[in-house]
């Protein structure tokens, strides 16, 4: 089969003839429809993830859509490109474990598209901080996906301001298009915090959704309002954040981890058939480039510059 594979960490993919995957351990080989292409998976290819990487040379892809007995299925965890090798295959060894059934009525690059980060970008706003009414929402790293994602859910729950905050102007101009009030550009300029409270109006973001950690997060607990909420859900700006305690015990702020990782899989079923009725109906949508798999070199390239990217297999 063919397979695009990392050889040394830092390296992009490159597509190859590879042994087909065996059965085993509860695992059975499914052929992969497509593959989205996340933070994540350049993370453990430039060896950045605290995880670790598989023993190299490896497939990468931390998740896919799948096909079994002639149902889709979204297969993500048990190692899957963190670990082992992962799905940006023909075809990949996934264990029924994992598998959630896609519904009819998303396609399958929409379908991939909205698994990782679309279920903690829902998970986020929904779940763990109960975005409602009167709830004035600032989305860190709105032009990524997750952030894409969290902006349109907080709209749908009925937030009453929505800031989008991010670094590419052009992504960033888009996101009003999304539901977004107000856009700040995250320059790091000493006014950064004046400028996130401003654009958040009242005493700033009463919902902080943060998939980048770093001075972003620094600047935005210093923005927030008087008992905001701060989910974190990834450290794309960096893997610490000096957090001032005036900030955090002053303002009683509450700051809660999310992760992917620590979903069931009946709660990641539940979570990513609420988001994709919403897909389905149009009301989220993400913008995605699609590539095959002989061009993987080339989707990885611009999942690197910030574009949403899935990798198409042909059936």
């Amino acid at each position: 089969m063919r397979a695009a594979r990392i050889h040394e960490l830092g390296a992009e993919p490159l597509v190859e003839d590879v042994a087909d995957p065996v059965a085993g351990d509860g695992r059975e080989p499914l052929e992969v429809l497509a593959v989205a292409l996340n933070p994540v998976d350049l993370n453990v290819a430039a060896g950045r993830f605290y995880g670790g990487h598989p023993p190299l040379p490896y497939v990468p892809g931390a998740e896919a859509i799948v096909s079994r007995e002639g149902a889709r299925f979204h297969a993500f965890g048990d190692g899957l490109g963190l670990a082992r090798d992962g799905t940006l295959a023909e075809r990949a060894a996934v264990g029924e474990a994992i598998l959630v059934e896609v519904p009819d009525g998303v396609d399958d690059a929409q379908a991939a598209a909205h698994g990782i980060a679309g279920v903690v970008a829902w998970s986020a706003v929904a779940r763990r901080v109960k975005v409602g009414a009167g709830d004035r929402v600032l989305v860190l790293g709105a032009t990524g996906a997750a952030g894409r994602v969290a902006l349109q859910a907080a709209r749908l729950l009925g937030a009453e301001r929505i800031v989008a905050a991010g670094r590419d102007p052009e992504r960033l101009a888009r996101t009003t298009e999304l539901g977004a009030d107000e856009t700040v550009q995250l320059d790091g300029g000493d006014d950064l915090a004046d400028r996130l409270r401003a654009a958040a109006g009242g005493d700033g973001p009463t919902v902080v959704v943060d998939p980048l950690w770093g001075d972003a997060v620094v600047a935005a607990s210093e923005a927030a309002a008087r008992g905001a909420r701060i989910v974190h859900l990834g450290q794309s700006a960096g893997p610490t954040a000096p957090l001032a305690s005036a900030a955090v015990r002053g303002k009683e702020l509450t700051i809660l981890g999310l992760s992917n990782f620590a979903r069931t899989r009946d709660e990641r079923r539940e979570l990513y058939h609420e988001l994709l009725e919403h897909v389905g109906s149009g009301a989220i949508r993400l913008d995605v480039e699609t590539f095959p798999l002989d061009q993987a070199d080339e989707a990885w390239r611009r999942q690197a510059a910030g574009a949403k990217v899935v990798v198409t297999m042909s059936r």
